[in-house]
């Protein structure tokens, strides 16, 4: 990987997320080498994904270079690749573009989508973790509107603008918000020679409420909103497979769609080479100790969606969000430093700031420690926190000025096929349907 020798131990990061950038921070310049390792040169902001999936942001809005991130920071290096494998005996990591040895290893490559093992549903839905897979997701939604209005076939038009989400979460309900109102203000206008009104969003959810990780009070909320913005909600209904054109589920209701995008659940983004006994194999997370050491290695340690972190308070390990990555990322820095000077290290303690969700134009849901709101206060809340969180002042601008102007002219002016994505399984119209 060509990089220098130091004197300094060296800790090789995996994974440029919320995690590996934090711990990077804490780390700058530091008695350390630090080697930042990602397959992709950018930190991506995903709790925006949804606005650039639907036109409301362009990629570059959410995206924010590593470089740039470490460039004034001594003894740092960063390399695009993927990582293969971790060598635990000989203590190194294996990657495409070569080998390199550790002393001290973070694990932080964050989640993946969960299929849960169902290969028909992974092959023909839309995922949404990733910036490509946000614009896949934009360029299919406008490409089905334009074959859309090529079509004389009445189901074949009605499955092209028929949308299904599966997964109530914040993602899920955020993104389904969004295409509501791109479909109120947009889509009638860009395609007045179709009937927009046809247009359907279903946003499917397996549980008995949508948001079920916030206030019963916020999910309630929520649901009204989604309603009022004409989604169609489904809960208690589990899709158990979906062909490329049919939904199937666990009752008699079945969807005919040719967009199904999956928000369901995530998974850990494993690194082959751990000994089995430190996984959770069902989420493919690392069990990691209070200090975010992985379960059987000393210098080995994971932080993050990747991490398992049990706890009275959180028996199945800290929610896969962003506030307890960036967290674990400040606190494992401290105790690198503190190991380095044969210190005590610091227990991690998560400070659960609250989680909330945007629904759409002055419509949101905030959950804090001891209050929970709803409405125009909140979507401003949503805002704010959401803003000041971006990386770089050239993002925060950016976004500020495209919220205002899509606030003020109702607009979302993001809406091109940059990159065409066709499916594969998708039917391809004849001359005769032109």
């Amino acid at each position: 990987m060509n990089i220098p020798h130091s004197s300094l131990p060296r800790v090789v990061i995996i994974g440029g997320g919320f995690a590996g950038i934090a711990l990077a921070k804490k780390l700058k310049n530091k008695k350390v080498q630090v080697v930042l390792l990602d397959k992709h040169n950018y930190h991506t902001f995903q709790p925006l994904l949804y606005q650039v999936a639907t036109g409301g942001l362009e990629a570059g809005s959410i995206a924010y270079p590593i470089r740039k991130v470490i460039q004034e920071y001594d003894d740092f290096y960063f390399r695009l690749t993927n990582v293969q494998e971790i060598d635990t005996k000989n203590q190194k990591v294996i990657a495409e573009i070569g080998e390199l040895n550790y002393d001290y290893l973070v694990i932080a490559t964050g989640s993946k989508t969960n299929y849960f093992g169902n290969k028909e549903i992974e092959r023909n839905s839309m995922a949404m973790k990733t910036i490509p897979q946000s614009l896949n997701i934009r360029s299919l939604i406008l490409e089905n509107f334009e074959q859309a209005v090529l079509t004389k076939d009445v189901s074949e038009q009605n499955s092209l603008i028929n949308f299904v989400l599966v997964g109530g979460g914040p993602t899920g309900v955020e993104l389904a918000g969004a295409l509501a109102e791109m479909k109120k203000a947009i889509l009638q206008k860009d395609y007045p020679d179709l009937d927009i009104a046809k247009m359907e969003i279903n946003l499917i959810q397996s549980g008995d409420r949508i948001l079920n990780t916030m206030s019963e009070a916020s999910s309630e909320a929520a649901e009204k909103f989604l309603i009022s913005l004409g989604v169609k909600i489904w809960k208690n209904v589990r899709v158990t497979n979906y062909d490329g054109r049919t939904i199937t589920t666990n009752s008699d209701l079945t969807f005919d769609t040719a967009t199904v995008i999956w928000t369901a659940g995530v998974q850990g983004a494993l690194v082959a080479g751990l000994d089995g006994k430190s996984l959770v194999e069902k989420v493919a997370r690392i069990k990691v100790n209070e200090y975010s050491q992985v379960h059987g290695y000393q210098n080995i340690f994971a932080i993050g969606d990747i991490a398992s972190m049990v706890s009275a308070a959180y028996p199945e390990g800290h929610p896969m969000m962003a506030q307890p990555a960036l967290q674990q990322g400040e606190v494992l820095g401290t105790n690198i430093i503190r190991l380095l000077k044969k210190e005590p290290l610091e227990a991690f303690e998560y400070n659960d700031k609250g989680s909330m969700a945007t629904i759409g134009r002055n419509k949101a849901v905030v959950d804090l420690p001891k209050y929970h709101f709803n409405g125009v206060f909140a979507w401003f809340v949503w805002m704010f926190v959401h803003l000041f969180s971006l990386i770089g002042f050239k993002n925060k601008a950016v976004v500020f000025l495209n919220w205002v102007y899509n606030y003020i002219r109702f607009d979302r002016e993001g809406r091109l096929i940059i990159r065409p994505f066709k499916k594969k399984s998708f039917t391809t119209f004849t001359s005769d349907e032109v």
